[in-house]
């Protein structure tokens, strides 16, 4: 999932008439803006929809970001004297209410990105499913836990997680609601306070679960949202935290990871990805078909775990291509706040504008376009069709550098061994798609270099699996989020050693030669013992 947070730009002030009724009140709106901590200007947001105003908020400086840290560090510090069935309440009721108010979580979502209401609610789903599991497991993955000892029998270990403060958050435009909340609700749940700066140009979303976040029961003031110029916020966020949670491309990950390092704090980072997909030539046709434009085209392609390369084996190529390109040409890409249709718009000028020199590039170096491979002003400012492309090469922009847009590029292959040579041939590694019978698939999947890979699925798979860790390899992030990994980074670990009986040295009137002769025959015994914890 992508962003460059810290490097964007506020919203460009071109305020149009609204050609659409208001799909959110005044009063919802006017309830998320106090939720913003105070600045010293506003900046208006506009909907990538038909530019019309959607709410003017106010504009953070970096001294409003250390009163954001101060309030919410002062918060924290009675919040993780909690118990773990107390977070777990706030948070299950969090749960209830984000499923109760949907209509206005996807409403408020597709008002201010242009996805589709479908890619809408993967959103809402996704947080529903994370409140769930965290809300459900946090006690067990931070709850004490013994491990061997120096000794056997005289020396007890435990570990021991501690929460770190006030975690930083920076999030990105593409999923607005999904990023803020997965992130997170392990954080609160782990005992932290948080301070979030959304991207600049979709405030709104996480505001509103925010809002259900504080009517569910958080404590006020433990969860504070900055908002404002990228690049000032984003270090001011990084200087006064005490871990930090970035989602975006790798290019600013690499500044938050060197801003981080100068202080000796945690990060976590998912990055960018260039995600490969392979169909064998054993592969369930009509499910890989589905499954490669679900892949490919959810939220237009602006995802950081969508499919843009396909590698597809000779012996179904000529099967698999067609069936492909009819059903992408039956996608319906429109711009509208219900579920009649399946593709939705692109987020921004900018992001149309990337799309359109990848597909230049591609078609003045001699790429063939299979279906789409146009802009679509008639339904919104930022549509995009739905692209398949052949006849790529390594000369063209799309061939090695992210889309991050509903551009697909084909290629035929004759091995599972080339299939799998070219899928690991790049900088990134996050997702990867391996569709064929079971137990080849899966030898195919293990080989490939990435965080996640799914058999049979494009990446719901593994991203909706909350108990298994995600994130990537390369330079598509460190960390993980999800899983017991996904909330122990959150903590500060600690291991208390309590020694019996004795102390780890000779004994009164035993020499060091003979004590090192002692423990010299104890180890050798040692590694009889089965290991145990």
């Amino acid at each position: 999932m992508r962003d460059d947070s810290p490097m964007v730009p506020t919203a460009t002030k071109q305020k149009k008439k609204p050609t659409r009724p208001r799909p959110v009140s005044e009063a919802q709106i006017g309830a998320w803006t106090e939720l913003v901590a105070p600045g010293s200007a506003t900046q208006d947001h506009f909907s990538p929809l038909d530019g019309s105003l959607i709410a003017s908020l106010p504009q953070a400086l970096p001294a409003d970001v250390e009163v954001a840290f101060s309030r919410a560090r002062t918060t924290a510090e009675e919040w993780k004297a909690t118990s773990f069935a107390h977070r777990k309440a706030i948070i299950m009721r969090f749960h209830d209410l984000v499923l109760d108010n949907q209509k206005t979580l996807l409403d408020v979502v597709q008002w201010e990105t242009g996805k589709s209401r479908a890619s809408a609610f993967d959103e809402v789903a996704d947080i529903a499913l994370t409140a769930r599991y965290y809300a459900t497991s946090a006690e067990a993955h931070l709850r004490p836990q013994k491990r061997q000892g120096a000794l056997p029998f005289v020396t007890q270990a435990r570990v021991h997680f501690h929460p770190k403060g006030v975690v930083g958050m920076i999030t990105p435009w593409n999923y607005p609601l999904t990023l803020p909340l997965s992130d997170a609700i392990p954080a609160l749940m782990a005992g932290n306070g948080i301070v979030l700066k959304p991207d600049a140009q979709t405030p709104f979303s996480a505001l509103s679960a925010l809002h259900l976040l504080y009517e569910a029961g958080l404590p006020e003031g433990l969860f504070q949202v900055v908002v404002g110029d990228g690049p000032t916020l984003g270090s001011a966020i990084i200087n006064n935290a005490n871990f930090v949670m970035f989602t975006g491309s790798t290019e600013t990950g690499k500044i938050v990871a060197e801003q981080c390092g100068r202080r000796l704090i945690g990060f976590s980072a998912e990055l960018g990805g260039k995600n490969p997909m392979i169909v064998l030539d054993d592969a369930p046709l009509e499910r890989a078909v589905q499954g490669a434009i679900t892949a490919s085209f959810s939220n237009a392609g602006q995802l950081c775990m969508s499919i843009e390369r396909m590698y597809i084996q000779d012996g179904i190529w000529d099967e698999f291509v067609p069936r492909l390109t009819a059903e992408v040409e039956k996608l319906r890409l429109r711009s509208a706040f219900d579920f009649s249709y399946d593709v939705g718009a692109l987020i921004s000028q900018e992001q149309l504008d990337k799309v359109q020199a990848h597909m230049d590039d591609a078609r003045d170096h001699g790429a063939s376009v299979l279906a789409g491979g146009r802009h679509r002003p008639d339904i919104a400012p930022f549509a995009f069709e739905p692209t398949l492309l052949t006849n790529v090469s390594d000369d063209m922009l799309l061939c090695r550098r992210e889309t991050f847009g509903p551009v697909v590029a084909l290629y035929r292959v004759q091995s599972d061994d080339e299939a799998i040579r070219l899928a690991n041939d790049t900088t990134y590694g996050l997702n990867a798609s391996v569709w064929g019978s079971k137990t080849r698939a899966e030898s195919v999947a293990a080989q490939i270099q990435a965080g996640s890979v799914n058999v049979n699925e494009g990446f719901t798979a593994s991203w909706a699996s909350t108990d298994a860790p995600m994130g990537g390899f390369k330079e598509s992030g460190v960390g993980r989020r999800h899983g017991r990994e996904g909330i122990q980074k959150y903590t500060d670990i600690q291991t208390i050693a309590t020694q019996s009986g004795m102390n780890v040295a000779p004994p009164p009137g035993m020499s060091a030669e003979r004590f090192v002769s002692t423990m010299t025959r104890g180890l050798r015994l040692m590694k009889y013992l089965p290991f145990r914890k």
